[in-house]
């Protein structure tokens, strides 16, 4: 009889986990997804068609709630380990980083030499100053915008922190898909960024949004990819670059 009853406890923990785990599966949000396409200028010689070889990566994409009980899910970040912005190789890895407001981003020096990365415009303003291999520092980014980041040695250094007042954010892979996960149904301003493109052409390809159980694919976002864009830029003296020495080690991309 005490095996019996042991056997009727244990089926009837295993009917318990069996409801939950089917309840989970019907309460979970599934993802959002929105396929973004870079596009010439409509000036521009070449049609405005999507560039089908080009690389549509590192498009920042965020949904701002315009419901009202949707706004006290983006009242702070999730806890979860910081990201990070490695200086490989002369270059930021990753290149664009995308995070809420009020998360702080380690910046490990993974190279062999000094860095000095700084940060002087419209977002978060901060310079790390010099530090060495092996060492990290970080920055709490406690407003919204575009940190654009640059190196006070290495002129072709750059990358971008884009702090959004949401939790609801992704940025595009190569093929130019973004993925969103656990977002309420609504209705959300989608808004747009893109480091090639110009802020008017960003403006114009934000628009509403309304998602529902039934819309969870959204429509294509095209972004115009600004063909007088360039990566040049001054110090943080405001001040052209320094040519490396002739003595200077020379240093290559692995």
């Amino acid at each position: 009889m005490r095996r019996l009853a042991e056997m009727r406890r244990a089926l009837v923990l295993a009917a318990i986990c069996l409801a939950a785990c089917g309840l989970f599966a019907q309460t979970e949000t599934p993802p959002v997804t929105i396929k973004v396409e870079i596009v010439s200028p409509p000036a521009a010689k070449k049609s405005s068609a999507p560039k089908e070889s080009a690389d549509a990566s590192n498009v920042v994409i965020w949904l701002t709630p315009l419901v009202p009980g949707v706004e006290g899910a983006a009242s702070a970040p999730p806890s979860r380990p910081a990201p990070q912005i490695a200086q490989m190789n002369k270059s930021f890895d990753p290149h664009v980083l995308v995070i809420q407001t009020g998360t702080p981003v380690q910046f490990p020096n993974k190279d062999p030499f000094l860095h000095n990365v700084f940060s002087l415009f419209n977002g978060k303003r901060f310079d790390l100053g010099f530090y060495e291999a092996g060492s990290s520092k970080t920055v709490h980014f406690d407003r919204p915008g575009i940190s654009f980041l640059f190196c006070n040695i290495h002129p072709e250094m750059s990358g971008a922190v884009v702090a959004v007042d949401t939790p609801y954010f992704g940025i595009s892979d190569r093929n130019g898909r973004v993925t969103f996960s656990n977002v309420p149904d609504g209705r959300y301003q989608l808004n747009v960024w893109y480091e090639r493109s110009l802020p008017e052409d960003l403006k114009a390809a934000s628009r509403a949004v309304t998602i529902t159980a039934a819309a969870r694919f959204l429509d294509p976002v095209r972004v115009v990819e600004n063909p007088n864009f360039s990566l040049e830029h001054k110090n943080k003296y405001g001040q052209d670059y320094i040519p490396p020495a002739n003595n200077t080690p020379a240093y290559n991309h692995p």
